[in-house]
């Protein structure tokens, strides 16, 4: 008898293993899908990976996220693979996301509530004081297509100043402030933010010739690959990262002093300043 009612109840226990197997499993905590993160190379790499991967670490946190930190040598390289979609999250310059956008659908999230504006630097001790003596010279810039740094500023001077010059693109804006403080360029065009982010004797040694007109900062944006809910969570944490001490200081590194939301609405304007004719397909 004590057999027999062992038996009947071994289906019963095999039942409950079967539960708790189950429901252990659904449990489980899976690691997220891992997001491709693509960061404009205003600056070298080395010094991107040093601004970027602490403030990567801390969205995985919040999120639940994760990221792989990508960027590019050269910020042609950079367009050629967000033309391409080949980043979930993106942190460009405005006139690539109107570029990404139309390409492959990627919208704004995240934005500085700061605008851009670009720079025409000399030396300090440049005999250079009027724009108009910039007829001829050669002016550095990171590359043909950086927003604020190059397509604005040689708008302006063909534009609006009628001013001929011989570009030369030089990869960043590091590079820029160095060929003028060096001697290798006449002048040289950048954006406020990464003037400021270089170490003092570049910064001492140059001088703003020239200020463009103010533009809306680099967003964040998403492909519309992403899961409305995931950029719903990036967004969230750059708004909570921006509430500590800590945050804000990673933040300033990009620099981002004050998140807001963003849409492509804060952009479009943009398409009527004719910079088109100025875009170098690389």
């Amino acid at each position: 008898m004590r057999t027999l009612l062992n038996k009947r109840k071994t289906p019963g226990l095999f039942i409950c293993c079967l539960i708790f197997v189950f429901t252990s499993l659904a449990s489980f905590s899976y690691p997220a899908e891992r997001y491709t993160f693509g960061i404009v190379p205003q600056y070298d790499q080395r010094q991107l990976y040093s601004i970027w991967k602490p403030l990567v670490a801390e969205l995985e946190r919040q999120t639940g996220l994760s990221f792989r930190l990508v960027t590019a040598p050269k910020i042609s390289t950079f367009e050629k693979e967000f033309l391409k979609g080949s980043y979930d999250f993106a942190y460009m310059n405005p006139y690539h996301l109107l570029k990404a956008n139309k390409a492959q659908g990627y919208v704004p999230i995240i934005r500085d509530r700061a605008s851009l504006r670009g720079i025409l630097v000399v030396r300090k001790d440049s005999p250079i004081k009027k724009l108009s003596r910039l007829n001829n010279k050669v002016v550095a810039f990171p590359s043909p297509n950086a927003l604020g740094a190059s397509l604005l500023l040689r708008a302006d001077l063909s534009e609006l100043h009628h001013l001929n010059i011989v570009p030369l693109y030089v990869t960043s804006h590091d590079s820029v402030y160095l060929y003028v403080v060096k001697g290798l360029a006449d002048a040289g065009g950048g954006v406020e933010q990464t003037l400021e982010r270089q170490e003092k004797p570049i910064r001492d040694a140059l001088r703003i010739l020239y200020t463009s007109r103010r533009i809306p900062t680099h967003p964040i944006a998403i492909h519309p690959r992403v899961p409305r809910a995931d950029a719903e969570k990036v967004r969230r944490a750059f708004l909570e990262i921006a509430s500590t001490k800590e945050g804000r200081e990673l933040l300033m590194k990009i620099p981002m002093k004050q998140p807001i939301s963003a849409s492509l609405d804060d952009y479009t304007p943009m398409i009527q300043w004719g910079l088109e004719s100025f875009w170098i397909e690389e």
